[in-house]
């Protein structure tokens, strides 16, 4: 058991041992439950700008900590599975899966000039 300077249990190991006990209680049910009650007030209080910025620093974090390589393989599992979803009808347009193949090439040179 981890002991602040006083011999008392730190504030990390009580937070850590009541995680636990809370995890135990409770199912993946009541974790939804609340995760969702807290969505909804994030909602409510926060308005579009919010959720620009906040998916903008995510995908900037994502991009500093992954490689050309991550972008062409979700480029290429985006193209397929989009490509699962259409009957192959030969229009003269580009298939979903060549343009998800495109677009995480193209995401990969993008880094690559920054």
């Amino acid at each position: 058991m981890a002991q602040n300077r006083d011999g008392k249990m730190s504030r990390e190991e009580a937070g850590r041992m009541g995680g636990e006990a809370t995890a135990k209680k409770h199912d993946r049910e009541f974790y939804q439950e609340i995760g969702q009650k807290g969505g909804e007030a994030t909602a409510e209080s926060h308005d579009k700008d919010f959720y620009q910025e906040i998916g903008q620093k995510g995908g900037e974090a994502t991009a500093d900590s992954h490689g050309r390589e991550f972008y062409q393989e979700i480029g290429r599992k985006g193209g397929e599975a989009r490509g699962n979803d259409s009957n192959d009808s030969d229009d003269g347009k580009m298939s979903r899966e060549e343009a998800g193949r495109k677009g995480g090439e193209a995401r990969a040179r993008q880094r690559e000039r920054e």
